[in-house]
């Protein structure tokens, strides 16, 4: 069996580590949901520009930002991997509004 450790507060250590590992991993994959709906509804956006499909971008686009902001703020992600997140995912939107914009013209 898997050797568990003896002393008290190793214990509960584990325990706690354990309680925040799957809290952690709460918070990334949800931040992987989150930016994958950025995606979907920026392709969206650039298969057929129109102010809605832009607004639930936006929409999105914010909504990822809260919620990398709290894993960020909970230390689930450190800062810069935060940082970088939103970075990709604004650069994606502004390609594809980019596009649309020099198409348009």
């Amino acid at each position: 069996g898997l050797t568990v450790a003896n002393i008290k507060s190793a214990i509960k250590r584990v325990q706690t580590s354990e309680r925040n590992r799957l809290r952690n991993k709460s918070y990334r994959s949800a931040v992987k949901t989150l930016s994958k709906r950025v995606l979907a509804a920026v392709d969206e956006y650039g298969a057929s520009p129109t102010d809605e499909t832009k607004q639930e971008a936006e929409a999105r686009l914010s909504a990822a930002y809260s919620k990398i902001d709290k894993a960020v703020k909970r230390g689930a992600l450190h800062p810069n991997a935060g940082a970088r997140r939103k970075a990709g995912l604004a650069r994606t939107f502004k390609q594809k509004a980019l596009a649309q914009q020099s198409s348009a013209s």
